[in-house]
């Protein structure tokens, strides 16, 4: 048995999570899909303090306080920072880090540095917070989710995002999270005008090639596509 650690990204909560969770639960494993600060059952708590540092501390605490150990940590979107943050707290209590369609930054780099639409988003917005993006027509829809039932379940998730977690950096600087196995699973589907992946590089920091899957779909492919995403996880 694993113990799946399930990180939702940006806007979302961790009810993303729920056509996943079942499946992998189906399997034999472990999940876990928490709502970050702000977020889902949590979304009393936005507030213009909430952070990256905030969605770590929310993370490293779990762990800690479940005494999570050999996670294997998924952050889809966003939330490639926050594990990345995360292993670097607690490396020896993660066995893997999967990169779900989800920023892979670099020690000291922010959502800006690794996303640089991103400072275009809090410009625009004008504020501490910034609202989900707007639907489009197909193929891009919401999120890349097209199916109308499916787009009005994913707004009922929905809450603004807090500036502060797009520019506090991400801390890579602990030598013993280099060891840790990283996965990159990336959705091929449309995406919006300005959004751009960052080329994953072909050796990972423990020295091994890089493990990179592709789900042809739009950005929330564990809304779209659960089983599909499932059948990679277990491969892990």
């Amino acid at each position: 048995m694993s113990t799946f650690l399930l990180v939702h990204g940006a806007w979302h909560s961790g009810r993303a999570w729920e056509r996943v969770t079942p499946l992998l639960e189906s399997a034999g494993h472990r999940v876990l899909a928490p709502s970050l600060t702000g977020y889902g059952d949590k979304a009393h708590l936005l507030s213009p303090e909430v952070g990256l540092d905030t969605h770590v501390d929310d993370i490293v605490t779990l762990i800690e306080e479940q005494d999570l150990t050999d996670v294997i940590l998924v952050g889809h979107s966003y939330a490639g920072l926050v594990i990345s943050s995360v292993a670097n707290q607690v490396p020896d209590r993660i066995a893997q880090l999967v990169y779900l369609d989800a920023m892979v930054p670099k020690d000291g780099e922010t959502a800006i540095d690794v996303m640089p639409v991103t400072q275009a988003m809090i410009d625009q917005a004008g504020s501490w917070r910034i609202p989900p993006l707007p639907e489009q027509p197909p193929p891009l829809g919401l999120f890349g989710v097209t199916d109308p039932a499916d787009i009005a379940w994913l707004r009922e998730m929905l809450s603004d995002q807090p500036v502060l977690c797009l520019q506090q950096p991400v801390r890579l600087d602990n030598p013993a999270v280099n060891a840790i196995s990283r996965t990159y699973i990336e959705c091929v589907g449309a995406k919006p005008a300005g959004i751009s992946r960052r080329e994953i590089p072909a050796i990972q920091p423990n020295g091994s090639p890089s493990q990179v899957w592709q789900l042809p779909t739009g950005h929330d492919c564990m809304v779209t596509m659960p089983a599909e995403l499932t059948e990679l996880l277990l491969k892990l």
